[in-house]
């Protein structure tokens, strides 16, 4: 076992280079980068429109322009140094954990992903709970009552919902209930006087604000773990086991709940951590940007239009990193509730 985690260990090293080394070359061709937007804004144009699109046409963003102070924004921005030299001293700054500062923030990444972790941790830890706490009773009953109208009615609904993307219930949501209807905000986690409420007013006025996202957000997971419950329960009913527990006299109750449920639970635990994980980060983006949640998603979506690149890249070196200790975390499951899963 030490030998495997090792193994795993050493293995995430060239796969956070690779990702890195990807999203720097992917970055060094993207027009419209935090000089060529300074350049715009010292003649007066938008940032993100004329200046961008000058850059791609022979780049005329110099024009009107002093050449020394051109050199002074790259030397700003650190442009001044090539390529490599810039990858190399990223990687020294991330090996210490160091994700640097923002170009247009006068905050260190760090202390942004900080500010902006617990609307992500709100709105995740909501997805996670209900998807699990609704989808794993739903699939047993789905699969103690296989083939019946319920089960063909459930499994209809959950499907259709699957098939809707997060994002467009979202808009549904926005437009019939946030607009036409106004029962719910259209946009933030709190209200303005939220600050001057009660602690009661406050859990009241939070809930009012989380509902749309959480519904919209959750969606897409709960189809996924009410099947895969339904399936798992299903394989473990059809075994030998539960067919001599029945033949022994025990109730049908014990049968389920007693050796069916802990048989069945196993791939739904081993996916507990990457389900947890992926609550937080998977989505996110489309649901805060939508929403105007000042989270993770809505923090990495401006950074990219605004091509912050120590943002970009210090953000996707974080998400990377947790993401392949989740995968391992995930595989060492299996050995915590199957002793049998012998990695060896």
């Amino acid at each position: 076992m030490f030998f495997y985690i090792l193994k795993r260990f050493l293995l995430m090293v060239p796969t956070l280079l690779g990702v890195l080394l990807l999203t720097f070359v992917v970055i060094q061709f993207v027009p419209g980068g935090p000089v060529e937007q300074m350049v715009a804004q010292l003649q007066g144009r938008d940032s993100g429109g004329e200046g961008a699109a000058a850059t791609g046409a022979g780049y005329r963003g110099r024009q009107g322009v002093d050449a020394a102070r051109i050199a002074e924004i790259r030397v700003f921005y650190g442009f001044d140094k090539p390529a490599h030299e810039r990858f190399i001293q990223m990687l020294g700054q991330f090996s210490r954990f160091d994700l640097g500062k923002s170009f247009f923030y006068p905050k260190d990444v760090w202390q942004l992903v900080k500010e902006k972790l617990p609307v992500s941790i709100s709105l995740g830890m909501w997805t996670f709970f209900l998807s699990y706490v609704i989808s794993i009773p739903l699939g047993i009953a789905k699969a103690v009552r296989a083939g019946s109208r319920f089960d063909t009615l459930t499994s209809l609904l959950v499907l259709v919902g699957y098939a809707i993307p997060g994002f467009v219930l979202g808009v549904a949501l926005l437009v019939i209930f946030g607009g036409q209807l106004q029962w719910f905000p259209l946009r933030g986690l709190t209200s303005s006087n939220w600050e001057t409420l009660s602690w009661g007013g406050k859990i009241t006025d939070y809930l009012w604000h989380i509902t749309l996202p959480v519904t919209a957000s959750v969606l897409g997971s709960f189809a996924v773990t009410t099947m895969l419950t339904k399936n798992a329960f299903l394989e473990e009913i059809r075994k030998q086991y539960v067919l001599t527990a029945r033949a022994k006299g025990l109730e049908e109750r014990r049968v389920l709940w007693k050796h069916v449920f802990r048989n069945a639970l196993i791939p739904l635990v081993t996916g507990f951590p990457a389900a947890f994980i992926g609550a937080f980060f998977a989505g996110s983006l489309l649901i805060e940007t939508l929403f105007s949640l000042d989270g993770l998603g809505l923090l990495s979506y401006e950074s990219v239009i605004r091509r912050d690149y120590p943002v970009v890249l210090g953000t996707l070196y974080l998400f990377t990193l947790i993401g392949l200790v989740t995968k391992l975390v995930s595989d060492l499951c299996y050995v915590w509730v199957d002793p049998r899963v012998k990695f060896d």
